[in-house]
């Protein structure tokens, strides 16, 4: 028996010389594979932001990507599985800030060339890490074709494809209202921002003959408009247009009345004044009827001038003592302690989001969203679990245009110039425009604005396989699977759907599977404050990749969250012990046989002659056979758990328990009988590692050199499916 295994199985000593063995012999490219890989296989992963560690969900998707590439690529297709990184533009910033911060500087205030250039020297040192870590999680992805969302071609066609949206009208510049940070002083699209429940006093204040309700005096200052249902009956003596003279908060106004079918008759008094600025329902309302709109709050979070003596305050400052002013002038009413309400924060940094009015490019959302949605009615794209179709469907029916600016210096450019004169913003791809299409003048300026990290990560699929006549673009697209978390159904999918719909006229895959959180043991969301993070590197290090990867999909069901403790990591250590003693096993019992095969232990199935052995053969057939519609049906939690039973329990506690006294030191069957039992014994032994190989690539693949002849040209990477 070879001299490694009269040792335990060392992954700390094996892994990273195997991994090294698969990246040298090229097969991780599907141009390197042999001849028997003929239809295309392809997995576009998702690219980890480039701006720190591997966590463990990152763990998750490289390990059931890496599942789904090489099952396919041992069915015999030319599984290609395209890595990459993203600059994660917003993200990254915040990250970056957070370093400054800890040095005593801040980006406000620094040269935007000289902070790119930190933050592209951070993103690219920590780029080099995180791809190391993904290969130690032993991901067979082809690094040859590699990306990261600011090569210099992944620029380019991001910038070309705004060209275009702006020729075809899918892009405009526009004043609206959308969604600021006012600590991050940048603008976020409706996706990045979250809903957070919150408990408010609610002030009901009387203005002029209403009685009006809001959570927000702040934005009151510049209320001249009150708004009503035109059937609500209690108001019905007040005409639309009818001025009314009021006394409010800094003294007498006269305010307008509206009336509009938006209002919600039902809520507080049925009657509101609005702040066009600083709310989207009123910015509509404000549209519909031409009304003027004035700014309140300005972009620090501060109160402007128009709010007289509180001017230059910040929300949380202000808002009592505006009610006390207006407590004093005996206009309010009454408050409500119990109001609990939605409030929209950045999703990075909970600041309560600001709407405000500010110039910014935008994409035309509803014909985009139509097409994606006809695509998925017609069935060419599939969701694993289903339900997540319908949210889909959604975000899809009820999409809004999305803004794609960013003040923010870390991203790609977005390749545009601003008329000083009139105001027109218009594409400049190769800077090379110097007089404004609209008005003639000649002082344009640049764009300083970055497109949102969405924009770019949208395209990934078509920029990866080098739209739009590359050649892996002919063979690979559109791809099979796109495989990510759940949290970006409305984030990220829907982007990458109307994209692959909008440029290369088909859906960017065929099957979306949405995995869940990982959470600890407890089910409660890892944190660093929580101290409960499991980091993968840390776990890989003590029990093997093997390990964490067998743990982390055993009974994860797609779109759930699962919890994971470390005891579990560790059992599925304690399975490929096992697994290496089985094999121990064997070899050492059938050391006869392979030394008539060239010292190769590889069993021959016309050689079990027994119907008892036939029987566990067959057996064993028709579990593969489940384990593989399983595979092909995205049950990866289902054929891992079976594959596992299969060889401790049935195989190690059963099979080969019986076979100790067929073919150990006291046997009492005769030769053929004996002969039979070993070659089952190697046959099922070698299939049960082509099983196990997608999930537990590491310790099957080193098992594997000592069942196949010259395994570092034929690996189990590139073995045969055992399912015919």
């Amino acid at each position: 028996m070879h001299e490694k295994f009269t040792k335990p199985y060392d992954p700390a000593a094996t892994e990273a010389l195997i991994y090294k063995k698969w990246e040298e012999s090229g097969y991780f490219n599907p141009d390197n594979l042999p001849d028997r890989h003929k239809d295309p296989f392809t997995i576009i992963m998702p690219p980890p932001n480039a701006n720190g560690d591997l966590h463990v969900g990152h763990a998750l998707f490289i390990t059931l990507e890496d599942i789904m590439t090489r099952f396919k690529r041992m069915q015999g297709y030319r599984a290609l599985w395209v890595p990459g990184a993203d600059h994660a533009g917003f993200e990254t910033q915040i990250v970056y800030e957070k370093k400054l911060e800890k040095e005593g500087r801040s980006r406000f205030g620094m040269d935007p060339k000289e902070l790119y250039k930190e933050i592209y020297d951070f993103t690219i040192a920590n780029k080099a890490t995180m791809e190391n870590q993904v290969r130690s999680l032993g991901a067979s992805c082809d690094w040859s074709r590699e990306k990261f969302t600011l090569d210099p071609d992944m620029v380019r066609r991001t910038q070309e494809t705004f060209k275009k949206m702006y020729d075809d009208d899918l892009v405009y510049r526009g004043k609206r209202i959308i969604n600021w940070c006012s600590k991050h002083q940048t603008s976020l699209s409706d996706v990045e921002t979250e809903t957070v429940e919150k408990k408010d006093p609610f002030y009901y204040f009387q203005y002029g003959p209403f009685v009006i309700g809001t959570a927000r005096p702040e934005t009151k200052f510049g209320d001249k408009y009150v708004v009503m249902h035109p059937d609500d009956k209690r108001y019905a003596d007040y005409t639309h247009g009818q001025k009314i003279d009021l006394e409010w908060i800094n003294g007498p106004i006269t305010a307008t009345v509206i009336k509009d079918e938006a209002i919600d008759m039902e809520f507080g008094t049925g009657v509101m004044t609005i702040t066009p600025w600083h709310s989207g329902i009123d910015f509509e309302i404000a549209q519909r009827h031409k009304l003027d709109m004035e700014q309140i709050i300005d972009l620090r979070g501060k109160l402007l001038p128009i709010a007289g003596e509180f001017a230059g305050m910040k929300i949380a400052e202000a808002r009592p003592k505006i009610v006390e002013k207006l407590q004093t002038k005996g206009l309010l009413v009454k408050t409500d302690d119990t109001y609990v309400h939605n409030v929209p924060c950045c999703y990075k940094c909970n600041t309560v989001i600001e709407p405000q009015i500010l110039n910014q490019w935008f994409v035309k959302m509803k014909p985009l969203a139509e097409r994606a949605l006809a695509a998925v009615e017609a069935g060419k794209i599939e969701f694993h679990p289903d339900n997540y179709r319908k949210i889909f469907n959604y975000w899809m029916e009820n999409t809004l245009d999305w803004n794609i600016s960013r003040q923010i210096v870390w991203g790609i450019p977005i390749p545009a110039k601003l008329c000083n004169a009139c105001g027109h913003g218009f594409p400049d791809v190769d800077d090379s425009i110097k007089t404004c299409p609209k008005c003639g003048d000649t002082t344009p300026v640049a764009e300083t604005d970055t497109f949102d990290t969405w924009f770019s990560s949208g395209q990934w699929p078509l920029l990866t396989l080098g739209y739009p006549d590359g050649a892996d673009m002919k063979q690979f697209y559109p791809t099979d699977v796109m495989e990510t978390g759940y949290d970006l159904i409305f984030r990220w999918i829907p982007r990458m759907v109307i994209f692959g719909l909008y440029l290369a006229g088909d859906v960017p895959f065929k099957h979306v599977y949405m995995h869940g959180l990982v959470n600890d043991a407890q089910g409660k969301k890892m944190s660093k404050s929580k101290g409960n993070v499991l980091n993968p590197l840390d776990v890989t290090a003590k029990y093997g990749s093997d390990a964490l990867r067998m743990a982390l999909v055993v009974g994860n069901a797609p779109g759930s969250d699962m919890a994971l403790a470390e005891t579990k990591i560790k059992g599925y250590k304690n399975f490929a012990n096992k697994l290496w003693n089985i094999s121990r096993f064997v070899f050492s019992n059938t050391e006869n046989i392979a030394a008539k095969k060239d010292g190769v232990f590889t069993g021959d199935e016309s050689l079990i002659t027994t119907e008892s052995d036939k029987v566990l053969v067959a057996e064993f057939d028709t579990m593969a056979r489940d384990i593989t519609s399983d595979l092909e049906h995205f049950r990866f939690h289902l054929a891992s758990e079976k594959i596992y039973h299969y060889v401790w329990h049935r195989f190690a506690d059963e099979i080969i328990e019986e076979s100790k006294t067929i073919i150990g030191t006291n046997a009492q069957t005769d030769t053929d009988t004996q002969t039979s039992r070993k070659h089952t014994l190697l046959v099922i032994l070698a299939r049960s590692l082509a099983l196990l190989h997608p999930f537990m690539p590491f310790i099957t693949e080193e098992i594997w050199a000592h069942v196949q002849k010259d395994s570092d040209k034929n690996p189990l990477m590139i073995a045969a499916w055992p399912v015919k």
